[in-house]
């Protein structure tokens, strides 16, 4: 992995002042916002390598060329997307307070990428897999709720990681996703008898006094966290959690549910984000004409 220089001294304050806004005002999490302050640190070393000595002394011309630098160290198109993005939203940041005269990566091209389509599994597979687990030991009846609860809501990993006992029995879920922003999610009829059966059944027989109120609980009685979240899924279902939200997201477009629910439930911002699910859901369309029109 490549190692990512600190910011150059000049840089720093700008920086810091801008990731303080992130958190504070934006509420973004701590992951992204260290995701930002290495992305800007990058470039301000490229800029002051370039012989650049303040924030303000950066032209369209310097940005062109640290995006073609990093396609000269084969980056990927995605992280070199993000990069540029990070440094247009500070830049975008100053210029609303006149720390800058305009923003130099404004006019600056993004690389192009290629549309990526969620994988998804099919629902007759899903429900299948899920019926399969039958068994009344703990660890299975633990697998059974939390994977019929990730199916039946679309949570993302961290969200079903970080539930508590008392979580997931009733027909809503209220959340605080990204952002801190807040949502309710209606939990399906076999979620809650599953989620029920754990708390009853499994749970007492595996949980150690270190679980707490952790609603997930591991084999060794501590609280369940993300990384055994996703080995649950890989060991049943063979992949990943958010196959499962994507799946969640597809199957309701499938069943004719509106884009605007589908956002809602997904707690996304930019509806741009959902319309990704709508491709899937074309392609059942198509496969769906081909196998039952006669003239198709």
């Amino acid at each position: 992995m490549t190692s990512i220089p600190a910011a150059p001294e000049w840089a720093v304050p700008a920086i810091d002042e801008y990731l303080a806004y992130q958190r504070g005002v934006r509420n973004l999490s701590p992951h992204t916002v260290a995701a930002y302050r290495r992305d800007l640190a990058q470039f301000f070393d490229f800029c002051a390598r370039a012989g650049i000595g303040a924030v303000d002394g950066v032209d369209r011309r310097l940005v062109r060329r640290y995006l073609a630098h990093l396609d000269t160290r084969n980056y990927a198109r995605r992280s070199i997307a993000r990069k540029s993005s990070a440094v247009r939203t500070f830049y975008d940041w100053l210029a609303r307070r006149g720390r800058v005269v305009a923003n130099p990566a404004a006019a600056v091209d993004r690389p192009k990428l290629d549309a990526r389509i969620p994988r998804t599994l099919p629902s007759r597979g899903v429900v299948e897999a899920l019926d399969a687990l039958g068994d009344d030991d703990p660890i299975t009846l633990r697998d059974r709720a939390l994977l019929e609860l990730l199916y039946s809501t679309g949570l993302r990993v961290s969200e079903v990681a970080a539930l508590r006992l008392g979580d997931g029995t009733g027909e809503f879920l209220r959340l605080r996703g990204k952002g801190g922003r807040e949502r309710v999610v209606p939990v399906g009829r076999p979620a809650r008898r599953a989620v029920a059966r754990w708390v009853e059944r499994g749970r007492p027989r595996l949980a150690a006094p270190e679980a707490g109120d952790a609603l997930w609980v591991g084999r060794r009685g501590g609280p369940l966290d993300v990384r055994g979240v996703r080995r649950v899924v890989r060991a049943r279902l063979g992949t990943f959690p958010h196959a499962l939200r994507h799946s969640f997201a597809t199957h309701l477009l499938e069943g004719g549910a509106d884009l605007r629910t589908v956002q809602e439930l997904l707690g996304h911002v930019d509806l741009t984000t959902t319309q990704t699910y709508t491709a899937v859901s074309r392609q059942h369309l198509r496969a769906t004409y081909d196998r039952t029109h006669p003239r198709a």
